[in-house]
């Protein structure tokens, strides 16, 4: 389950979207549960419920434990964390009379217990009593959350698991065997990462294949201690123990790929007291595949540079420069909105540069020495290096280029696209995470070529690039959406669609009045994902890291 709530959908014009959140894995786990059974013992689980727009919306629900009083919960929950937000959570138990879903209404209320989400996260582990309706206590029934920050999560794993000639624990028939793989904590608490399901009457169980990440299975520490415990389920919940083993993941790893991933099932009591004892059976790694996952820091890191390149509309429409009423006019008490984005944007893309020199096009005007309409021209005028030194290169080039063009047009931005697509296209035969190309175009209205527009984004969706369009002025640039792909897949005039999502487009009108530093993050909140997309699906790791890398006792029952 992920609780990434819808963030930005329901934002006034002109909200700056919120920062990127960190991720946030919730256990639990129980203790001295209210018996409501008469019979046997409580069958409990445990509903999440987040509070939203003042009320409570009850979000997922984890797996129910059969016949147990002080339950160990296998499922995860992972949530958006938010440091500015008071994220209030509120945890619910209940002794389940139905299969387990969503809805509790015929179940019997075992308690509750409200906080917040950053309190969890500031404890890491948080221990509190139940409470009845009315604030009456459970008893001494204590609810127990452990947070754990995934954000740094650097891979998937799936393991599947079999075993063979397990300890029959059964008079009547055979064992019902499932298995449970542990964490082992630097205090040597131990942190339930799987329990596979139950496989009945069977001596040589396959149990299902199972996907957690890295981070959950071993903190990201190929050398953390792990333990598999073999269990034969029992319905009132008294589990028979049949055996044990301890290893690493590296050690799954090194054993799998030689073909010996195996190791005894030991029960530590009859190795003591039987002398011809050698094991309860063998339990056998079937299977394993490692995704690592890479994150747009780890690129940045690993030396992968930001090219920026900013696009300036020269067309008529946007007025005479030496007119104060021209959105390139240039006032010496404030800047014009070309060069508020222009020196916002930039400042932020310099950090990622390390020769700090920013390619600089103008578009849509007529240019010296013949005055004839560029689209795709340096405004340092340098043909040969369309470079400057900086963002304040850029914007001096910008203040000399004015004096020195016509403004015309058409509005034709296409070809200021493909220029930048060579350079990322040139890029991207190296065959290394070095170099990403961001192209920002600024412009004050619609796009004239919007077909040629079209096709060349398609195009360029399949280079390390993206493309940031920032809308200057009071247009109207309703047709201007069409091109960031947010509202659907891009295509082509010929119908090809893009393969990923490269362009965002903001009207500057309704970031007008915030901070640089909100429109930055506005424009630029894409690009770190956009990042990793494109070199995630091309299988580049970051530089420096090698070649491409191939794919307590029992708390519960399944």
């Amino acid at each position: 389950m992920s609780a990434g709530w819808e963030r930005g959908a329901a934002a006034a014009p002109g909200a700056v979207p919120a920062p990127c959140a960190s991720k946030v894995e919730l256990r639990l786990s129980c203790r001295h549960l209210l018996d409501r059974d008469p019979l046997t013992k409580s069958d409990p689980s445990v509903v999440l419920l987040l509070r939203s727009q003042g009320q409570w919306v009850q979000v997922d629900r984890t797996e129910v434990v059969r016949s147990c009083l002080h339950p160990v919960f296998s499922k995860v929950f992972t949530l958006d964390y938010y440091f500015e937000e008071a994220q209030k959570l509120r945890f619910e138990v209940y002794d389940s009379h139905g299969p387990s879903s969503l809805s509790c209404q015929e179940d019997d209320f075992l308690g509750g217990m409200e906080c917040t989400l950053g309190q969890i996260v500031a404890q890491k582990k948080m221990t509190c009593a139940l409470a009845l309706k009315f604030g009456r206590n459970a008893g001494k029934s204590t609810i127990t959350v452990t947070a754990e920050d995934i954000s740094t999560n650097n891979g998937y794993v799936e393991l599947s698991f079999r075993a063979q000639k397990l300890d029959d624990k059964d008079i009547f028939s055979k064992s019902d065997p499932f298995l449970e793989l542990y964490r082992i904590n630097d205090d040597q608490s131990q942190q339930l990462v799987h329990r596979t399901e139950v496989v009945r009457n069977n001596l040589s169980p396959v149990w299902e294949p199972f996907k957690v990440s890295l981070n959950s299975l071993c903190s990201c520490q190929e050398t953390r201690p792990l333990k598999c415990l073999v269990w034969d389920h029992d319905s009132r919940g008294k589990h028979d123990f049949i055996g044990e083993f301890t290893t690493t993941f590296a050690e799954m790893q090194k054993a799998f790929g030689e073909d010996q991933a195996q190791w005894e099932c030991v029960n530590t009591k009859y190795k003591q007291k039987k002398r011809h004892y050698k094991n309860s059976g063998v339990v056998i790694l079937a299977d394993l595949k490692f995704s690592r996952v890479y994150s747009f820091l780890d690129y940045i890191m690993g030396g992968c540079q930001i090219h920026f390149t900013v696009a300036i509309d020269f067309t008529a429409s946007n007025g005479d420069p030496r007119n104060s009423c021209s959105l390139h006019y240039i006032n010496p008490f404030q800047p014009n909105e070309y060069l508020q984005a222009l020196v916002a944007v930039g400042e932020v893309c310099q950090d990622y540069d390390s020769d700090k020199k920013f390619s600089a096009l103008g578009f849509g005007a007529r240019i010296p020495p013949k005055f004839e309409v560029s689209h795709d021209f340096a405004i340092n005028f340098n043909p040969e290096d369309d470079k400057c030194e900086g963002v304040q290169g850029v914007v001096e080039a910008y203040q000399n280029c004015l004096r020195r063009v016509q403004l015309y047009g058409p509005t034709n931005v296409a070809p200021v696209i493909s220029k930048v697509a060579r350079l990322a296209a040139a890029e991207a035969l190296s065959g290394e995470a070095s170099q990403y190309s961001i192209l920002l175009i600024l412009t004050d209205g619609v796009v004239t070529d919007m077909a040629d527009t079209r096709e060349a984004i398609v195009r360029a969706s399949h280079l390390p690039m993206s493309i940031i369009i920032v809308g200057v002025g009071n247009a109207d640039f309703t047709d201007m959406r069409v091109l960031d792909g947010d509202d659907g897949i891009l295509r082509s005039p010929r119908g090809e669609p893009a393969l990923r999502d490269i362009v965002q487009f903001v009207p500057f009108r309704e970031l007008k009045n915030a901070s640089p530093a909100a429109l930055a993050k506005c424009v630029l909140a894409e690009v770190p994902k956009q990042v990793v997309g494109y070199y995630s699906h091309k299988e580049l790791p970051p530089q420096g890291l090698g070649t491409r890398t191939p794919d307590g006792g029992p708390g519960s029952t399944p």
